[in-house]
């Protein structure tokens, strides 16, 4: 019951709330990484598969500016990512604008990342029910290692919660989430300053 009914509404409300009450919050780093990011926008959204692997577009705070290099081609993430997007990225405050995913129905609060959609085809059938439930702003695999974990082993926290869906466990992830971002642990992977692409082996 909770699964398929309880989970949602408890989202919707959850979600609705915290937009309402952190609306300030959001309109000021809406304005600070207006400014820098140079032009960019504030805001970053992409296409990634949800429930189903049917696709949506996902919102979140954009942490770099869109800085190219002599031939035309975009610049390293790492060289992109200005000061105002790695501490609005280090407290994970980036992810906050994908609570109107949340209301739109396209994502929950808990649940495996959404990743890109060119990852579709690569996916084993198993790593492929990830998509069975929507989509989180946070999960079991972020809650245990984020990105310094393989996406091989991202993909089996992501199935593992699948199967064990529950109000006590989402609850617990929740804080578990509160203590990461507290303490930003997690972020990215050593030397990286994007999580790094699935290739179908890794």
């Amino acid at each position: 019951m909770y699964k398929h009914f309880f989970k949602r509404l408890i989202d919707f409300c959850i979600a609705l709330i915290a937009l309402l009450c952190l609306s300030p919050i959001l309109v000021v780093i809406t304005i600070w990484l207006y400014f820098a990011n140079k032009g960019a926008g504030a805001f970053f959204t992409q296409e990634r598969p949800g429930k189903d692997a049917k696709v949506f577009r996902v919102i979140k705070f954009k942490t770099m500016t869109d800085e190219r290099d002599v031939d035309g081609k975009l610049l390293p993430d790492a060289q992109r990512l200005t000061k105002v997007g790695r501490i609005v990225r280090s407290t994970s405050l980036d992810e906050l604008p994908q609570l109107f995913n949340v209301l739109k129905g396209d994502m929950a609060l808990i649940g495996p990342r959404p990743l890109l959609v060119k990852y579709l085809p690569l996916y084993t059938p198993t790593q492929m029910r990830r998509h069975e439930v929507r989509p989180g702003i946070t999960g079991w695999a972020q809650v245990n290692g984020r990105n310094t974990i393989t996406h091989t082993k991202k993909f089996e926290y992501d199935v593992w919660y699948v199967d064990h869906v529950s109000f006590a466990l989402d609850l617990k992830i929740i804080f578990m989430t509160i203590n990461n971002v507290l303490h930003r642990k997690d972020i990215s992977t050593e030397g990286q300053a994007t999580a790094p692409t699935f290739d179908g082996t890794n």
